[in-house]
């Protein structure tokens, strides 16, 4: 049932369609004029407005620019009369929902009319509720489980977000330990993004696929004829990452040499451009990251001790993802979104024991590799939900349970176990199927898109 308010001055046609809404199931109120009619409204709310257009103190253009004005979410609908038409093309300029002309079948007419702005009303607004719920949901989770690109809401991650926010007010070094695809980069970009640099820019480094050659010419830019192929001069990363931050990754890999010159930076805040005369000032924070032990680099002289030190004024830990397994869904659906929104693809879901298999996986590349994994199965998975038997083998194979006194006792690693018995089944299919790929995927009971995934995967295209 809907709040309808009828307004028209002359007493016949108000009454007969106060009763036709009425036996509609409609709470009905009925008004002699426009200003009648806008009292009623500041009194109570209204679905839907019906107004006359020729009206003594005020015409339905009128009632209709007061509606839209002060009663937006309330619909509005024009009866015109004969020899009017340029006014209802007025007034859905104006915003009206529709309009009705007065003719012999005018109550069948706004029967129908009625019917569809109030069914257009309604969808309008569960759409609306269904967008307000959804940002709710993705507000809730960007406060409860993300901080910056990260997602989690793992103690571990609590952890690391609440050292963000600490080390952020500072212009300490960082350096941020964690294994291959844990996230070391966007930690850094979160303590940038909150520090008082984050209008200065973020310059990343990687320091392990610099050329040995071209290291300081890289970090501390060049002159001018400095060495062969110098041509111009050229500005190095700490230059480029003025009044930022410069976030050197891998910082294990950098040579010895090159340790020096970082080490001066952190101690002096001063450096030289390659074979340039003048000393420049670096107004730059530092975050390093590395997935080695420092330490046993330092031990073995692989490691400068005082850069070190330098360097690991604050240290941030990232666990690798096996061991904080309970941000696994949230991470998935996270990766859903994105990669479906980036391929414009509907979205997709994954069934209870697909996410299992996601959850018991091992991730050996974390958190990138997980993402990839999201990737490839958006990819390859038929129809909108997703199974177990969508997912790559890796992940799919990872179902399989055992303890750790079986994997130690072990010669083959169980995962390499499976992967012979699967190449094996895929091969006999093959055999049985006489070749044909599409019988052979139905023998093992696979879709045919994860079947090829396999082919490729065994090399057996």
């Amino acid at each position: 049932m809907s709040r309808v308010l009828v307004i028209d001055d002359n007493e016949t046609m108000r009454s007969g369609m106060a009763l036709l809404l009425e036996r509609m199931g409609h709470d009905v109120t009925a008004a002699s004029g426009g200003g009648e009619g806008l009292r009623q409204m500041k009194a109570r709310p209204f679905d839907l407005v019906i107004t006359d257009y020729k009206m003594v103190d005020m015409d339905g253009l009128e009632v209709l620019d007061a509606v839209r004005r002060d009663y937006a979410d309330t619909d509005v609908v024009v009866i015109t009369a004969y020899g009017t038409i340029d006014v209802a093309v007025e007034a859905m300029r104006k915003g009206a929902a529709d309009f009705v002309v007065k003719a012999d079948a005018l109550y069948d007419v706004l029967r129908l009319r009625v019917e569809k702005v109030l069914k257009h009303r309604e969808l309008r607004q569960s759409r609306d509720r269904l967008d307000e719920e959804n940002q709710y949901l993705r507000d809730e989770i960007g406060v409860r489980f993300n901080f910056g690109e990260m997602v989690g809401r793992s103690k571990p991650m609590k952890t690391v977000y609440e050292m963000v926010e600490k080390v952020a007010e500072t212009d300490s070094a960082v350096l941020v330990y964690g294994e291959s695809g844990t996230g070391k980069e966007l930690v850094a970009r979160a303590i940038h993004r909150r520090s008082a640099r984050r209008e200065g820019p973020f310059v990343k480094v990687n320091c392990g696929s610099l050329p040995r050659e071209l290291v300081q010419s890289e970090l501390f830019g060049h002159e001018k004829g400095a060495f062969t192929g110098a041509i111009r001069q050229k500005k190095g990363k700490f230059e480029l990452a003025e009044g930022g931050t410069i976030f050197l990754d891998e910082i294990g890999d950098l040579p010895l040499e090159a340790q020096v010159n970082i080490l001066r930076v952190l101690q002096t805040k001063e450096y030289d451009r390659v074979g340039g005369e003048e000393t420049l000032h670096a107004d730059v924070r530092v975050i390093a990251a590395t997935h080695r032990v420092l330490r046993e680099m330092v031990a073995e002289g692989a490691f400068r001790e005082d850069l070190f030190y330098r360097l690991e004024v604050i240290p941030i830990r990232l666990v690798p993802l096996r061991d904080r397994k309970a941000d696994i869904p949230d991470l998935v659906e996270h990766f859903l979104h994105k990669k479906c929104e980036e391929m414009n693809r509907p979205m997709k879901r994954l069934t209870d024991r697909a996410m299992a298999a996601m959850a018991s996986y091992t991730w050996p590349g974390n958190v990138r590799e997980l993402e990839n994994v999201v990737e490839r199965t958006l990819v390859l998975a038929d129809g909108n939900v997703v199974d177990v038997n969508d997912l790559p083998l890796d992940v799919e194979a990872s179902r399989a349970e055992v303890s750790a006194e079986e994997l130690e006792d072990s010669a083959i690693p169980l995962t390499r176990r499976l992967e012979d018995l699967e190449r094996q089944l895929i091969e006999q299919a093959l055999e049985q199927a006489g070749g044909v790929k599409t019988k052979a995927a139905e023998m093992l009971g696979i879709k045919t898109s994860a079947f090829y995934y396999k082919l490729d995967k065994y090399g057996l295209t």
